[in-house]
């Protein structure tokens, strides 16, 4: 079977002349059409935007607008100066297989293919910034799996560990009192199983640290309540929570960020802040989710703070920026040494989808 030879597709020979802002969109947008090609580009400011793109992209410019008149090659002239004496010169020296796009019709083409090249450049800038949104959640998991582990191995070792040496120490003292028929077995046996349930206690503690179950079952509200109360027993600072609005419409990537929000920015204030109390309030409106975490302790400053790499990251600061970021939010930081410290978090109110 013989194969059909396929005639080459012939391409319109444009002609361009104005380099200015109409010119440029015109030329950025037919480079790359395959039925278009590019003869040549004129405009008397050698310095025009549309020169410069032209030489950039290996296509003949001149200064002399005439020159592109007088060629045998063009199909199409694209006049997008608005100048009269353009407008007479094309009427005198065309050619009659030589088309015109001028005046009106021209400015209108350009406008349209202007807002095409602004449309694929917000495409591309909305791109980077998501390609940058997952680079950074990328990194915030990675960073995240290792500070959790981190922290949960000291919990581990300096709470429940302790209390189970503690209580092994306990056990033996009591074995010793019963060979010895002491009448402080019963006592010891009670100190024993305090301790016993101390250490249950920190074993729940490290493996709702671990993953925040009840935020499934209970939900956010109720799971921070209960944060609270642990909280103010470990760490002996008074809290107090305020609520506005209903959670039910956040999803659950949502109630585990806001979460670990609450516990980073909790985690910093008996850290560092040497606080007596913390006001935390969370708002939930139509469109966005507002929290705050303020404590009464020895403050900082966060200006200085801010422009130290170093000390942002280890105050806590980064983690939280960077939590509030994959949210679409962000977290503030205002503090002045001896007047506690404020962290303000603007969220998004992004609907569950059913997706997360």
């Amino acid at each position: 079977m013989r194969k059909t030879k396929i005639p080459p597709v012939e391409r319109t020979q444009v002609a361009i002349i104005g380099a200015g802002r109409g010119g440029t969109s015109i030329i950025e947008i037919f480079y790359n059409d395959p039925l278009v090609k590019i003869v040549g580009v004129a405009d008397t400011n050698p310095n025009a935007p549309g020169i410069r793109v032209a030489k950039r992209l290996g296509i003949p410019v001149t200064l002399d607008y005439r020159r592109l008149l007088r060629s045998k090659k063009v199909d199409l002239i694209i006049d997008v100066t608005g100048s009269r004496d353009v407008d007479e010169d094309l009427a005198r020296a065309l050619r009659p297989s030589t088309a015109v796009i001028a005046g009106p019709s021209a400015k209108v083409m350009w406008q349209l293919i202007e807002g095409q090249v602004r449309s694929k450049e917000e495409i591309e800038r909305h791109l980077r910034e998501y390609q940058s949104l997952y680079r950074l959640y990328v990194k915030e998991v990675q960073v995240a799996i290792t500070e959790e582990r981190t922290r949960i191995a000291c919990d581990i070792h300096d709470g429940l560990v302790q209390t189970l040496v503690g209580l092994n120490y306990k056990l033996d003292f009591l074995v010793e009192l019963m060979r010895q028929g002491s009448s402080s077995t019963l006592a010891t046996l009670e100190e024993t199983k305090g301790l016993l349930k101390t250490a249950i206690d920190e074993a729940r503690e490290v493996v709702f640290n671990l993953r925040p179950i009840y935020l499934d079952k209970q939900g956010l509200i109720p799971t921070l309540r209960n944060y609270l109360k642990s909280y103010e027993k470990q760490y002996q600072i008074r809290t107090h929570f305020s609520v506005l609005g209903s959670e039910d419409r956040l999803s659950s990537r949502t109630k585990i960020f806001l979460f670990r929000l609450f516990q980073e920015a909790l985690a910093n204030v008996y850290r560092h802040a040497r606080a007596g109390k913390v006001e935390i309030s969370l708002s939930m409106g139509k469109n966005q989710i507002n929290a705050a975490i303020i404590d009464d302790g020895i403050g900082f400053d966060s200006k200085r703070i801010q422009d130290q790499p170093e000390k942002f990251a280890s105050f806590g600061l980064q983690g939280m920026s960077e939590r509030a970021k994959l949210l679409g939010g962000t977290a503030r930081v205002e503090s002045r040494v001896g007047q506690g410290t404020r962290v303000m978090l603007e969220i998004p109110f992004l609907e569950d989808k059913g997706i997360d």
